[in-house]
Order: structure tokens, then sequence, then C-alpha cells
């Protein structure tokens, strides 16, 4: 996957500012990498309130990252200086929901380092990536992101960065459309079928779609989506799935833990959005079949 040399990189799609916005409360943090899960899995096993991991804010702030975007005007940058793929992925992920979504509001990127203070509460590079409702920003630490990605046994690349970052700005619409609100209202289940897993998977099909609509359009950032970046991007949706996640982390599965789906139900999904003519496709609320 390359981007193109003279294709524009929106530098406002990076919020670089040093410090969160303070202390929070006003939104749901959307857990959409493997850490998240792992926070979660762990909450559950030791009963552990996951809110009290993630929902306070203890006054830390963000790290300075060596993401300028200010140095990030073309696809030329990013292929010059690595840190600003993160603007480049978020240019043109917002510029798909753009089409979508009719008066889409774009969603900016925050990289941070260790900790951050964010409108959700604070968090820490643990906790992996992960789309805050109360400040509509994608959080990542990028250091974290490559480590987390070789320790769930994936190759890190650009392919399955763009999927991990994508699936998060899929919780960015899912928020505009009310889809988060009305699961997150349904409560805080987990299970193979439960309202946390359809968000999770319906981020994945968006995913896919989004990453379709990149191999296909002539007119995006991103280029060249080649056959071995799919095979990334699947190993990655395998690499997070709950199940997988559990047997690395305790050795055994509980599906009644599940709060993301299993690694064959993220990879369906994926899939799904890949292959898909329209986002009704994603409608993973409506069915009985998700993949598992």
């Amino acid at each position: 996957m390359d981007f193109k040399d003279d294709a524009t990189i929106d530098s406002d799609s990076i919020d670089s500012s040093a410090g969160g916005p303070g202390r929070g409360g006003g939104g749901k943090i959307a857990l959409g990498g493997g850490a998240g899960v792992v926070v979660l899995i762990l909450a559950l096993i030791f009963g552990i309130n996951p809110g009290d991991i993630l929902g306070t804010d203890d006054g830390s702030q963000a790290a300075p990252t060596s993401t300028t975007s200010s140095t990030c005007h073309t696809g030329a940058d990013a292929d010059r200086d690595p840190t600003c793929r993160w603007a480049a992925y978020a240019t043109s992920i917002n510029q798909y929901w753009g089409e979508e979504i009719s008066g889409y509001t774009k969603a900016r990127t925050k990289p941070f380092s260790s900790s951050i203070s964010t409108a959700c509460g604070s968090a820490t590079a643990e906790v992996g990536p992960f789309y805050c409702s109360g400040d509509k920003l994608v959080y990542l630490d990028t250091s974290f992101l490559s480590q987390l990605l070789e320790q769930l046994g994936t190759e890190t690349s650009t392919a399955a960065e763009a999927y991990v970052i994508a699936h998060e700005y899929g919780h960015h619409a899912q928020d505009l459309l009310g889809t988060m609100a009305k699961a997150h209202a349904s409560g805080n289940q987990t299970g193979a079928h439960s309202p946390s897993v359809r968000l999770e998977l319906q981020a994945d099909c968006y995913a896919g779609a989004y990453l379709k609509w990149a191999a296909d359009n002539p007119d995006d950032l991103i280029e060249n989506v080649t056959s071995s970046d799919i095979t990334k991007i699947v190993n990655a949706a395998k690499a997070v799935g709950d199940d997988h996640i559990q047997q690395q982390s305790s050795g055994r599965v509980n599906q009644d833990a599940w709060t993301h789906g299993s690694s064959k139900m993220r990879v369906y999904w994926t899939q799904k959005g890949f292959n898909a003519t329209s986002l009704k496709s994603c409608d993973t609320f409506s069915t009985n079949n998700l993949g598992d």
C-alpha cells in the first residue's frame, strides 16, 4: 500500500497539541484495537469495573510526539517521513465518510505517548487505539500500536495500521449515526452476540468498506492496495479477535466475556465490508449470523 506523491494531506486531521482536553466524562471510549480487549477481559476476570480503569482523569497529559502535522502536506511527505502516515490515513478515511454520510463532521487523530487525558477520562497506551465520542478524537500511541500488532502475532504494515485506524473512524461514523448511543443504551453486556460485539463487528465491516473504496478510488490519497495488503489486513483482524487474545493472555477462551468478537467473526465482517456494495451490508444489529 502506497501514498500518491501529489495527493494532499489534510494537516488539520491531526491534533498535535501537547495536552489532552482536561477532565472529562462527557463521552464513551470505544475500544477497537487489541489491548483494550485485554483490559476488559482482565476486568471481567478479576471483578474490576472497566470504568475504574478508563473513566477517571488523573491529570495526565499527552507527551510530545514526533508527529508534526505542519510538515505533512502531500503523499510524498508520508513517504519521506513515516510519522506523516497517521495524517494520511485520517485524510483518506474522512474523505470516504464525507461521501457516505450527509453533513459528515470530520474526526481527528490524536497521537500520544504513554498516557493522556481525554474528554472520556484518562487512558494509557496499553488501552490500544480508541475513539472518544466526547471530543471526536481517535487516540493512539503510535509506538505501542506497532508493538501491539507484533505481540498479537501479526505483521506491522501500513495496511494493518490503516485497518486499525479505519476501525476507529468506523466508531466515529457510528457515533454520528446514533448507532453507538443505541448500543450503549442496551447496557454493557458481553458475549458473542452482545451489543458490544455487534458494534465492534460493524466497525470492522466499515473498515473493510473503506479499504475497498481506497483500493478502487483513483483520486484517493492511498493507492496500490495489493492482495498482499489484503492478507495483512485479514491477519490483523484475526490477531485482535477476543478468542485469540484470551488464549494468549489466559490460555483459555470464554465466549461470555467477549466484547469484540472472535477472530473468525472479525475476519468475516472485515471481508463482508470489503465486498459490500452499500453500508446496509454492515448492519450487524439485524442479523443472527455474525460469522461464528
